[in-house]
């Protein structure tokens, strides 16, 4: 398990804060062999499938340059002419091949690690240059990764280039034995084969490193405890942050107050700017307690939830506003406000027998008497 260098042990995971970090330091996971397969292997290939028009194309371009009048072998700008066109000429012909090049080394740059531009990792370092770090990198675990790295290709490329040098050792004798054109053809037909498959054999080292570059990035990315304490810390102190886990928790306390409504007995109303949920268990509590109050679009909210639950709702705007300012949530109601809410409480019990079981329709109360200090414009 990978220490840092106060010897603590880095067990967690990196988070995405510490990892961002890292991206804009350049630190993204790579691999060089990927890099030198995909463009090995697609510049031979490339040249495989281009090169009956480059051949054509340099064909024409040697019977152009060489079928010039005896004029221009004396003028020193028709020979400059001649010359800036054949390169002109010859670069053309190269642009498909360069383009698969670009193609190549930057796919296989982004694969892994994503596009990524870094002007941290662009700035000179002098530490680069210090002599004892760069023996510490050579002979390090990385360092001898590189080293098995090279040797595997170095076996791998040997040995598939003696198996095709048995494969075709009649093929390259019997060359001998034809005309300077067809042994041409024959050969560079050979030569073009023979570096595709040994391009392929990196293909065996990308599949390798490729895995080991990945947990190689996440081992030099894990944390230790203390990292982990003093990131939280960092995060958690910053103002957007906090502002939204406030956010966040008013969220998550109005849908759990949401939730009271439909327990409540009566909804006190402002009637449209305050709405106030009361519940009242005389063997739970000696008052009657606020379940869920808000203003404007929660008072909305509120109505609505009880009007879909038939929670009667009672118009008291002093008593709604006083409730509102002088209670809390989960809070019994004021001393000063048992009387008023008395009164209120009385009227509903009222309304809901006379529901079910008939008889004279109740009066509600015309006035609440909600002490002065109490009240709320």
């Amino acid at each position: 398990m990978a220490e840092n260098q106060d010897g603590q042990e880095k067990s967690h995971d990196p988070t995405s804060k510490r990892v961002m970090d890292a991206r804009k330091k350049g630190q993204v996971p790579r691999s060089r062999e990927l890099n030198t397969m995909a463009i090995t292997l697609l510049g031979v290939a490339s040249l495989i499938a281009l090169g009956p028009s480059l051949a054509d194309g340099l064909n024409r371009l040697f019977v152009e340059q060489f079928a010039v009048r005896r004029s221009d072998i004396f003028d020193t700008n028709a020979m400059l002419a001649h010359l800036v066109k054949a390169i002109g000429d010859a670069l053309f012909m190269l642009v498909p091949f360069f383009l698969v090049m670009i193609v190549a080394a930057v796919l296989s740059s982004v694969a892994l690690g994503g596009f990524n531009v870094s002007f941290e990792a662009m700035q000179p370092k002098l530490s680069k240059l210090d002599p004892i770090k760069g023996m510490k990198r050579i002979f390090s675990a990385k360092g001898l990764m590189e080293l098995l790295k090279s040797l595997g290709k170095f076996v791998l490329i040997a040995a598939a280039t003696v198996a095709l040098l048995r494969l075709w050792a009649d093929e390259l004798l019997r060359l001998g034995d034809l005309s300077v054109e067809q042994a041409l053809g024959a050969g560079m037909d050979m030569v073009a084969w023979s570096s595709l498959i040994l391009s392929s054999t990196l293909i065996v080292m990308a599949l390798i490193d490729v895995p080991f570059q990945l947990w190689q990035y996440k081992r030099d990315l894990k944390m230790t405890q203390q990292e982990v304490r003093d990131e939280l810390k960092e995060t958690e102190g910053r103002p957007e942050v906090k502002s939204h886990i406030r956010q966040m928790q008013r969220e998550m306390a109005q849908r759990r107050m949401m939730q009271e409504v439909p327990k409540a007995d009566v909804i006190v109303t402002n009637p449209t700017h305050y709405a106030v949920a009361l519940r009242y268990n005389p063997d739970e509590t000696q008052a009657p307690v606020v379940v869920a109050k808000g203003k404007d679009f929660v008072a909305a909210s509120i109505r609505d939830i009880a009007d879909a639950h038939a929670i009667p709702r009672v118009e008291a705007p002093a008593l709604a506003r006083a409730v509102y300012f002088n209670t809390e949530l989960g809070q019994q109601i004021p001393a000063a406000l048992f009387l008023a809410v008395a009164q209120l409480l009385a009227y509903v019990f009222q309304l809901r027998a006379y529901k079910t079981e008939g008889g004279d329709i109740p009066t509600p109360p015309q006035e609440y008497p909600v002490p002065q200090e109490y009240q709320h414009d």
